[in-house]
């Protein structure tokens, strides 16, 4: 938001709610943190001739007498208006309606907060949350509301999830995603009542359960609804009554589910009155999208200035992260243009689900859906109507066909459609042709947003504006930097190459050759990890504790209340039960919350700092050493039980997972790393959803390389095939090695393979073909990290000044963190939530408080 183009004019905005405007499109942050979300600089409110009006409803429109009434008894003539009113949450059409929250303002997320906050304390338990719309938002606040402590369950009348925006196929894919990370789905039925206490007791009108149609009944504590919106425009049809009660015609034009009815400039056909966003009906719609809403602001701006912009129709285009889940859809999604193709790879297994709509010769772009995997949407956004570069299926990228062919976005093609920029307004940007204040090009990509306002409201299109913005420099003969950071002119892939060639050992001699200044926390744990990949010495000794994170530096990672977790390494998830025997004592002797990990681990979590040497202590006494998972190195590797127990396996997985897990184990790298071995083809332990993935076959191994999970997932690609067991570990040491000399800092390795130029066919010519006649090298280096590993929390307890680390309190060693406040849950303990921490310190410190939990000195 930019004062711009306001000279000579009085510009009022009238706001209901109290606080600045803020951004409506990210409202799930703020239900699950503590963000601003006020929209553009709050220093724009202090223009000359701009007013805000915090709290003061519009209440009356006069639209002869060009005045628009306020709740606080204001009068505020003007001489154009704009209606932004937007809508409110739709009502649920059935009993108890009352009782449901609503997921729609700034306050109504607050209220969510608190009212889970104070459920999970009075009940004593995770709170259960059922959401009525699996919409955008019911999905949205669903997993706000797991995320805060609720089991949520999520309820849609539809087959499927997002039946707006998603046809069956994505909706059923995307449903099994949620479903995995452990949300109830409900499709297919509708509810029919929200049930509340009707006992008379001190329970009296609390929320218990939903009934749905079919008599079933889900439980609930909370229930949100999320089942569409109703523009607000009960200002038109106030006025229209007003005109009608003084004998004339009603002078707005409403349409038939609301919203007031526009035309192509965005005028509502009275003079003087415009309106955009949700309360706004074009050609019968009312929709509830931030682009259609900026692209309506722009249109009105530009009439207001004498132009003569036109409303080129409702662009849906969705992208967005649901649950972690990458959901897109854009164009002609369900495919309804006559002859319109649809190609389509789907994978149920995984829940990945890629389609692409074009014209019946299979040549223009129009439309596509991408669920799990909608990585190839920002490329094609842009490309919605024009002809694609090459065959539809290359970009189907689930589908393991390689990448898609660069493109060349032409100028006047839209790049952000959140704010309607094309590609055309960023080369302007870049080359200094007054796009922004002044001619000077723009050569950072935080100027380019803030000048071109691209990829500053979703986000999705900021690879594609990075992109963009590095080809220009390059034609403009502007060398792109990849510095690491302002210390550090190399990149890392350079900077790890230096310090090899040269045998660096210490972070003073690469700043005195390679740095200037003291370094920051982007090149400090870099460096710490090259020399840590190297040399294999102890991370914390000769001055590099200094230059770790905070995980590092503890060798443990710190959990949200400042405690640790401790992880031991359980190599292919194989323990003995005297092991076994040994963490559970550890865990009920220092009071450790334990949990099974999908990486086949146990972790165990509560742990201060200066109980972390006591507790590794007795497991590495007891055969066991750290897990590591505090490192960007290897964490596990994941197998299933293999040849030796299952009628279907036909490789010992369990046997190769071993032996993957002690060969790599310490190996630090530019982002963690994670394997699965899988003793047949149905794939249990989920080998493809990993760095490298080893799936056995009758005659050997098949070797797959690049899986990701985290926020972009990633399927892993085939590199080789049928390897027997020397091969296999060959070439994995090769792409370890490879991809820990060349990738970016913390760049995993779906992303790296990704942006090497030839992908996947680059590596395979590397790590098979030895195309760089490296082999021998890259071999060499992972066998010196074999040969020089030992455990670094072994290498911790054998040295006292080590030790001194583990103190919670350098200038009192035997102190206790008193702060740490832990309750009950489930017969184990979890850190308090706030309202717990109030209500224990509301005790008296001489009474006995049972929630807080003290580990008796051993």
């Amino acid at each position: 938001m930019a004062a711009r183009g306001l000279d000579g004019i009085e510009l009022t905005v009238l706001s209901e709610e109290a606080h600045l405007p803020y951004d409506r499109v990210s409202l799930g942050k703020a239900l699950t943190g503590d963000v601003d979300l006020t929209l553009g600089d709050t220093d724009f409110w202090g223009t000359p001739g701009v007013t805000l009006r915090s709290g003061a409803k519009a209440v009356r429109l006069d639209a002869r007498e060009h005045v628009i009434h306020t709740s606080d008894g204001g009068r505020h003539p003007y001489d154009e208006i704009v209606l932004a009113t937007g809508s409110d949450a739709a009502q649920l059409p059935f009993p108890g309606a009352e009782a449901a929250h609503v997921y729609r303002t700034l306050d109504d997320v607050w209220l969510l907060r608190r009212e889970i906050a104070r459920l999970t304390h009075v009940l004593g338990r995770r709170p259960k949350v059922v959401v009525i719309g699996g919409g955008l938002l019911g999905i949205e606040a669903a997993a706000g509301a797991q995320e805060l402590g609720g089991d949520a369950a999520v309820v849609n009348r539809s087959r499927w999830l997002m039946n707006a925006q998603l046809d069956e196929g994505a909706g059923q894919a995307l449903g099994r995603l949620i479903a995995a990370k452990g949300f109830e789905v409900h499709t297919g039925v509708a509810p029919a009542e929200v049930l509340v206490d009707q006992t008379g007791g001190d329970d009296a009108g609390t929320v218990i359960g939903v009934r749905m149609a079919d008599e079933r009944v889900l439980p609930a504590d909370l229930v949100v609804a999320a089942v569409g919106i109703t523009p607000r425009d009960e200002l038109l049809r106030l006025a229209n009554d007003d005109a009608i009660a003084a004998g004339l015609e009603a002078p707005f034009a409403l349409g038939r589910r609301g919203g007031v009815v526009i035309d192509a400039s965005c005028s509502t056909g009275v003079d003087g009155v415009w309106a955009i966003g949700e309360v706004a009906n074009f050609e019968g719609e009312c929709v509830g999208l931030v682009a259609p809403a900026n692209t309506m602001a722009e249109i009105v701006a530009d009439r207001l200035h004498g132009g003569e912009a036109t409303f080129p129709g409702f662009d849906t285009a969705t992208k967005l992260k649901l649950s972690g889940v990458d959901v897109a859809s854009f164009g002609d999604a369900f495919a309804q243009e006559p002859g319109a193709l649809e190609i389509v790879y789907a994978d149920p297994a995984r829940g990945v689900y890629q389609k692409i709509v074009t014209t019946d010769d299979a040549r223009t772009l129009l439309g596509g859906i991408f669920v799990g995997d909608a990585a190839p949407y920002q490329s094609l956004r842009p490309l919605l109507g024009r002809e694609l570069p090459a065959e539809p299926g290359a970009f189907l990228s689930a589908a393991g066909g390689g990448e898609a062919p660069e493109t060349e976005l032409p100028d006047d093609a839209i790049l952000c459609s959140c704010n309607n920029v094309s590609a055309g307004s960023i080369r302007d940007a870049v080359n200094g042709c007054g796009t922004c204040d002044g001619a000077e090009p723009v050569r950072e990509l935080p100027a380019l947003k803030a000048c071109t306002r691209a990829g500053t409201q979703c986000g999705s299109c900021v690879p594609m504006l990075k992109k963009l913005l590095e080809k220009e420099l390059t034609k403009a003969g502007v060398t792109v930097s990849k510095a690491l950071c302002e210390h550090i002119e190399l990149s890392r892939q350079e900077l790890f190459d230096a310090i090899r060639v040269l045998q660096l050992t210490s972070f003073e001699d690469i700043m005195a050759r390679y740095g200037k200044g003291a370094g920051c926390d982007i090149c400090k744990p870099t460096i710490a990890s090259i020399l840590a990949s190297q040399h294999n010495a102890y991370v914390l000794d000769a001055g590099r504790g200094t230059l770790q994170d905070t995980n590092d530096r503890a060798l443990a990672n710190m959990q949200k209340d400042g405690t640790y977790s401790v992880v031991p390494r359980i190599p292919g998830g194989e323990i003995t039960p005297d092991k076994l025997a040994v963490i559970a004592a550890v865990a009920k002797k220092y009071g450790l919350y334990t949990k099974i990990t999908g990486g086949q681990r146990i972790d165990l979590f509560g742990a201060r700092l200066e109980q972390l040497p006591e507790i590794w202590k007795e497991l590495i006494d007891a055969g066991m050493e750290s897990g590591q998972a505090y490192g960007k190195s290897l964490r596990t590797v994941k197998s299933c039980v293999g040849s030796t127990w299952c009628r279907y396996g036909v490789q010992d997985s369990v046997g190769m997972a071993i032996k993957l897990e002690l060969r790599y184990r310490g190996l630090r790298s530019p982002h963690k790393l994670k394997l699965g071995v899988s003793g047949c083809a149905r794939e249990c332990a989920e080998a493809r959803g990993k760095d490298v993935g080893v799936i056995a076959t009758a005659d050997g191994w098949n070797l797959y390389v690049g899986g990701n999970g985290g926020a972009t997932p990633a399927h892993a690609q085939l590199l080789a095939k049928d390897l027997d067991d020397e091969t296999l570990v060959k070439y994995i040491d090769r792409y370890f090695m490879y991809y820990i000399r060349t990738a970016d800092r913390l760049q995993r390795t779906a992303r790296w393979q990704e942006e090497l130029d030839g992908g996947l066919e680059h590596v395979r010519r590397v790590v098979v073909e030895d195309s760089l006649g490296i082999a021998e090298e890259l071999e060499a280096a992972m066998a010196r990290h074999v040969d020089s590993y030992e455990d670094e929390w072994a290498a911790t307890l054998k040295d006292p000044e080590r030790l001194r680390r583990f103190r919670s309190f350098v200038n009192a060693p035997d102190a206790i963190d008193e702060s740490i406040v832990h309750v009950a849950e489930r017969d184990q303990v979890r850190p308090a939530t706030p309202a717990e921490r109030e209500e224990i310190e509301r005790v008296s410190l001489g009474a006995t408080i049972p929630v807080r939990t003290r580990t008796e000195e051993a």
